[in-house]
This record gives C-alpha cells, structure tokens and sequence, in this order.
C-alpha cells in the first residue's frame, strides 16, 4: 500500500502527469460520444441494438473507436479510456491509478453534449443506458462483465504492454477488435460495458441509476485479475532466456 501511495505521488509530480490526464480525459470523451451515438444512431434508424444488425453496427462503432483512440494516445498517456484498464495495470506495477481522475468527466460531457445534440421532443433518440437483459439476474451480469473485461485486459497486457510481444504496432487495433467481439457476444446479455466510464455518462445524464454498480464491480474484478494473472503467469522479463529448440542444445 505504501509503494502504491508513493507512486501516486511521484506520478503526481511528474511534469507529464497533467498532459497525460487532460488525454485521457479528452480521449474518453471522443470514445464515449462515438459509441454512445453510435447505439442512438441504431435506435433511431429502427430496430437499436437489440437486432443483429444494430447489435453489429454498435460494436463495429466499439472497435473503430476504442483502436483509433488507443493509438492517439498511446505515446501520451497509454490511451487507457477506462477505469479498468487502468487498475488492470497498476495490479501489475505498469501505472498508478492517478491519471484515470478525469475519465468520468470526459463520459459525462460526451452524454450531455448528445443529449444536447439530439434535440427533445418525442422524435429524439434517448441517451442508451447499460442494463441488464430480462432474465440476466445481477449476479450472472456482474460474471458477465468480469470475464469480459478479463478478455479486454488480457488482450491490452499480450499486445501492447509485454515486451515479448510479436504483433509489432497493431496492439491497438487487436486491442479494438476484442472489444468488437466481446459487444457482439456479451451486448444482448449484459450491454457488454467493459467500461465504468463507458456506463457512467449515460446513467449520469438520464439519472437512471438500476443495477449500475453491475459496471463498476464487474469490469474492476476483471481487469484486476487479468493484470494479476498475466503479469505473474506470462509477462516475459526482460533478460528471459527461452529454452532452445535444439536438442544438442538442451
């Protein structure tokens, strides 16, 4: 507890740290309005999210969105844009959780700024809040969300953060295409958030408030076992020797 403390605070004093919170806090913005609108965009059009086609439209929006904001800010501030990539990666000693002090308000202005833009009246499209689907009962939601984002932090450790990794610059776009995947599998079951922050706008906005810790506790024990499990199982160290594929050698 005591290193966690003091990271925070050598983090805090790094001259980068405030650059670093201001991206995180813009690029959750630009992702939020991006896969918000894209779910008003589906429910407007006819059908929502709830049929296959707008289902694979709001994930497709997903992916492009999460790939293209990782990679902006990657070199700035590891382009995180959630809670829980986050504390994924604090469990491993890669960041402290200082710098995700703004993701929700870069979530909450996204929501305000689309409720604004979506005008009122009885043709508006609402702002789409995460909830569970009829007969998800809460504690399968919260395994839904918890082994989602272990896929989601598990992909973030192999393709971008381990230095063993063999996939180059694409961990970003890897890294989208999970989330692509886990929205189509998990979106009719649980809204497949993966994303306090991602959640947190809506419910804020619209002030509907039902099963929303579901998207806090889910998505953190997820994450955090996903750091645990990768950095101490597979993360390669530097200085690793592999074992020789040879024979003679072995």
């Amino acid at each position: 507890m005591a290193k966690l403390a003091l990271g925070h605070l050598r983090e805090a004093a790094e001259p980068g740290c405030a650059r670093a919170v201001l991206a995180e806090a813009v690029l959750t913005f630009l992702f939020v309005f991006s896969g918000v609108a894209s779910a008003m965009a589906a429910g407007k059009l006819g059908g929502g999210a709830d049929t296959i086609m707008g289902l694979t439209a709001v994930a497709s929006a997903h992916a492009m969105a999460v790939a293209v904001m990782v990679s902006a800010g990657l070199h700035v501030s590891g382009g995180h844009i959630n809670p829980a990539v986050t504390l994924g990666l604090a469990a491993g000693g890669h960041i402290t959780l200082f710098r995700s002090a703004l993701y929700l308000l870069g979530s909450s202005l996204a929501c305000l700024l689309l409720s604004f833009l979506s005008g009122s009246g009885a043709g508006a499209p609402p702002i789409p809040v995460h909830a569970l689907a009829a007969g998800v009962g809460a504690a399968q939601g919260l395994l839904w969300e918890a082994t989602l984002t272990f896929s989601l932090l598990f992909a973030v450790y192999a393709t971008v953060v381990d230095p063993a990794r063999t996939v180059g610059n694409l961990g970003p776009l890897l890294v989208g295409l999970v989330v692509g995947a886990n929205a189509l599998a998990g979106g009719p079951f649980s809204g497949a958030s993966m994303n306090p922050a991602r959640s947190f706008g809506p419910a804020l906005v619209t002030g509907e408030w039902a099963g929303h810790w579901v998207y806090w506790v889910g998505p953190m024990i997820g994450g955090l076992l996903a750091g645990l499990v990768y950095d101490g199982v597979f993360m390669v160290r530097p200085g690793h020797q592999q074992l020789p594929t040879d024979d003679a050698e072995f």
